[in-house]
């Protein structure tokens, strides 16, 4: 009798494998995360999930500085002596 667990299983086409809804589900994982993969001694196949930290701007703390600025005719002017 056989102990090891299925949770789900899936396909693999050409170098890609879809990974379950349900699985997807349980570890919060959505477009944009990364899996980190490795390789156990025995065998065993971990996937860790690397979840993103939001959009292209999410660390961004905008700007700090004391003068006011004017992007729009800064980026205008950018590059112009």
């Amino acid at each position: 009798m056989s102990t090891d667990r299925v949770d789900a299983e899936s396909k693999v086409s050409g170098n890609q494998a879809n990974i379950p809804a349900r699985i997807r589900r349980q570890l919060d994982i959505d477009d944009g995360d990364q899996l980190r993969w490795s390789v156990e001694d025995d065998g065993t196949v971990r996937v860790e999930v690397v979840h993103r930290e939001g959009g292209s701007f999410a660390n961004f703390a905008g700007y700090g500085g004391d003068e006011e600025t004017d992007a729009a005719t800064d980026h205008d002017a950018w590059g112009l002596e």
